[in-house]
């Protein structure tokens, strides 16, 4: 039990579980069966709840032979490739044939919800508790931080989604929930952040935890997106992005690693660059990306499973300025490695692979991930802070000092003496060059309605852009459908338009 607690694997129910079965098993009691009514009573019952509300961040980040639901945004970028036949529900994002029945989607919505379900419960049941009342306040904000986290990815992604803020049983108006408009979610979003804001948390620690350094770099992030689409509220929200994020630079607890290396170094997590990840042990709960991220039967890695899951096209690769270092040899991307049997031969990969995910230890010998995945980096807050600022007073010194920091570690000379219409533009292509793979450039797609033209550096509309193999996007693809098992099971919900 203790490791459970530890590892936030605790999976609380609602109070359906107990429902089921004949009247006597009901009755009967079990002191060792945890129920909401005998489990919130301590403490330590507060934090091993609020460790399970992180749990549900892990579950899409799993990959192998059947692909992996973290690559769902990835492949709607345009900017991907694979090489696994198997993984159809890739392909069908990939070259814009998606539909209701994709499993990425149901992966991630039925994760997010649980874990909506768990923060719910939290928030709920720990102002019960009889503990320390600044612990308990902290515990509460990073239940708040979390519910913001997944509906914030929950409405950029599927759009009118049900609302849910408290536990739910059979008896609850709520458990076939109605949805609501993106305009209500993103106020309870807010209203989240602000109260995970006031709460006590440190701004920065190694521990993993929610920090409130995450909160306002997320609190950043989300202005910035209801500045655009599909709130549009413009310069006011603008503001208030670049306001946030500068409480974050000026904080001075964060900076960019020195090397691009640093990125995937297990040594490296919740440190320095590392706002925000989620947090992986080996041995214990280890990465679990870095078969689908590695070539299809290569023999390069210690891995059993070589899927060729996901790169990056050659067309996205080349596109970078050639004095670019993150397009070099073995910094975002790699092209060879040694053999698995041969560690002197060299193996030709025959495309574009994520070094910038990849766990060298692991890979050649352990197979066993002991990396984190980071979900806010200070580099994507520093782009915040600049693409933000500028849309409110144009390229004055600090937003041309935040993009310099990005480009200085990537080898690239300062941008200076531009318009506001140019540095938007030089922005928005930094973070597409440095957050790429990151499950950031599609959600920036989508609140820009702009899509980056490979071929001319510039930036189409999204609806009508081309991908340089074929497709073209539609309206439909600024939304991922509704899962049709939630569409069955759940008669108030009305499908995504277009599936």
């Amino acid at each position: 039990m203790k490791a459970i607690i530890k590892y936030g694997l605790l999976v609380l129910t609602t109070g359906t579980l107990w429902m089921t079965g004949c009247r006597k098993f009901l009755d009967e009691s079990d002191p060792s069966n945890y129920t909401e009514e005998n489990y919130f009573t301590k403490p330590e019952h507060a934090r091993s709840s609020v460790n399970a509300i992180y749990a549900s961040l892990r579950e899409p980040m799993s990959g192998d032979f059947g692909g992996g639901p973290w690559t769902m945004t990835e492949f709607a970028t345009g900017q991907a490739a694979t090489d696994l036949g198997q993984a159809v529900n890739s392909y069908f994002i990939k070259d814009l044939h998606n539909t209701a029945d994709n499993a990425y989607g149901d992966n991630i919505w039925k994760n997010y919800y649980k874990g909506i379900s768990n923060a719910n419960l939290s928030i709920a049941k720990i102002p019960n508790i009889t503990m320390d009342a600044a612990e308990a306040k902290s515990l509460l904000g990073e239940a708040h931080f979390l519910r913001a986290w997944y509906y914030f990815y929950l409405v950029q992604l599927f759009g009118n989604i049900p609302l849910i803020t408290e536990p739910v049983d059979l008896k609850s108006e709520q458990l076939r929930p109605k949805q609501a408009t993106p305009e209500d979610v993103y106020k309870l979003i807010v209203d989240d952040l602000v109260t995970a804001e006031a709460s006590g948390l440190p701004f920065a620690e190694a521990s993993g935890k929610v920090t409130l350094g995450a909160v306002k770099s997320l609190l950043s992030k989300v202005y910035l997106t209801m500045a655009g689409y599909p709130l549009q509220k413009g310069t006011a929200y603008f503001d208030l992005a670049a306001k946030k994020a500068a409480e974050v630079l000026d904080s001075k607890q964060y900076k960019l690693f020195d090397t691009y290396g640093d990125l995937h170094n297990p040594a490296k997590k919740n440190v320095e660059e590392n706002i925000f990840m989620i947090q992986y042990k080996t041995q214990i709960i280890p990465g679990s990306w870095q078969s689908l991220i590695i070539p299809y039967n290569k023999n390069i890695s210690a891995y059993s499973a070589e899927t060729g899951g996901i790169y990056a096209t050659a067309d996205f690769v080349k596109s970078y300025d050639p004095a670019d270092l993150r397009a070099k040899e073995g910094q975002f991307f790699f092209t060879e490695f040694t053999n698995q049997d041969n560690r002197n031969l060299k193996v030709d990969l025959g495309g574009f692979f994520l070094y910038k995910l990849f766990d060298v230890t692991a890979q050649t010998t352990t197979a066993n991930s002991d990396l984190n995945w980071s979900l806010i980096r200070y580099a994507d807050i520093l782009l915040v802070y600049a693409e933000a600022s500028n849309e409110v007073n144009g390229p004055a010194a600090k937003a041309y000092d935040a993009v310099n920091l990005v480009r200085a570690r990537a080898k690239l000379p300062v941008l200076e003496n531009l318009s506001k219409e140019q540095l938007r533009e030089a922005i928005w292509r930094e973070r597409w060059y440095e957050l790429c793979f990151e499950n950031v450039t599609w959600y920036d797609m989508v609140r820009l309605r702009k899509a980056f033209n490979l071929s001319t550096k510039g930036f189409d509309n999204y609806v009508g852009h081309k991908f340089s193999y074929g497709p073209v996007l539609t309206e439909r693809e600024l939304l991922f459908p509704i899962p049709s098992t939630e569409l069955r099971n759940n008669p108030n919900l009305i499908p995504t338009k277009g599936y």
